[in-house]
């Protein structure tokens, strides 16, 4: 089967088969979309949706979100995770009110020099936004291309330039074709074409797939480790923002030490708070979010 006729057959399993998500939405903007981009890094579709819809609601624009203070853009973020996103997030808006005439703008330059915009998620904007032809290389459609074309379990832990040529070789040339393309495939990833348990026979493409066909070979390469969460820093990090988060007002060191009782991981947490933008000082003891 020919690269074309895989991507034909994964669109049309798309058109069926996708989620319906918000920020899929025809009305949906370019900001909407750029929000989802931001909250969707390293965070699952369904911890997304709530926070999503409250955030595009309160703030339905980048000059909406810019106008309001750093601190309340950490404090919407609430669970999500990774919170410096947030601030990033706040950061990018204020760029484009103040550049950009309060538009996101459609140049891949001008979206990879906003603040917290990396290669990934500029070409997933002006792909999903704007309708361009970029390479869309998320986790999901590298472990596509890797099972189908190359016969992996699981692609490299990073993209190497072999990866991207590839990629680039099932990118359609028409740009609205290769957009659907690019969320077609992330989509085939995420709900059939799985890292833990692949749903091969629900797969429109596993007659062309090279691994199912050489027996779903286990993977080979470097131990595949998850994460933790319970007493690490990030976990302490959270708990210290939840109580931040939870005031009005400047909090005190004994608030915090009632959040997270180990002094010498709440300290260096709390620092590390403080150099990244999401907590200042607010008097002697006492902390806020930024104002």
């Amino acid at each position: 089967m020919d690269r074309s006729t895989v991507v034909r057959r994964v669109v049309r399993w798309y058109d069926q088969e996708a989620r319906d998500l918000p920020w899929r939405h025809r009305d949906a903007t370019p900001w909407m979309i750029m929000v989802s981009e931001f909250m969707l890094q390293q965070t699952p579709v369904e911890r997304v949706r709530g926070p999503w819809a409250s955030w595009v609601e309160r703030w339905p624009t980048p000059t909406a979100l810019a106008d309001a203070p750093a601190g309340e853009a950490v404090r919407a973020w609430g669970r999500l995770g990774y919170p410096r996103r947030a601030l990033r997030l706040h950061q990018a808006a204020t760029a484009i009110r103040d550049h950009h005439d309060g538009q996101v703008p459609r140049g891949i330059d001008d979206l990879l020099a906003l603040p917290g915009v990396g290669s990934y998620t500029a070409a997933a904007i002006a792909s999903f936004a704007f309708r361009q032809r970029h390479l869309v290389l998320d986790t999901n459609v590298r472990r596509v291309l890797s099972r189908v074309a190359q016969g992996r379990a699981h692609p490299d832990p990073t993209p190497t330039r072999a990866e991207r040529d590839l990629a680039v070789e099932f990118l359609p040339t028409r740009p609205e074709r290769a957009a659907r393309w690019a969320v077609a495939s992330m989509e085939l990833g995420a709900l059939v074409c799985t890292a833990r348990s692949p749903r091969c026979e629900a797969c429109p493409v596993t007659s062309a797939c090279v691994w199912y066909a050489e027996g779903r070979p286990a993977w080979d390469g470097p131990p595949r480790r998850g994460q933790g969460y319970d007493g690490t820093d990030r976990q302490c990090r959270g708990a210290l923002l939840a109580v931040l988060r939870s005031s009005d007002e400047p909090v005190t060191d004994a608030d915090l030490e009632a959040a997270w009782p180990e002094a010498s991981q709440r300290d260096r947490c709390l620092a590390s708070l403080v150099a990244d933008g999401l907590v200042v000082p607010a008097g002697d003891a006492l902390w806020s979010l930024p104002r």
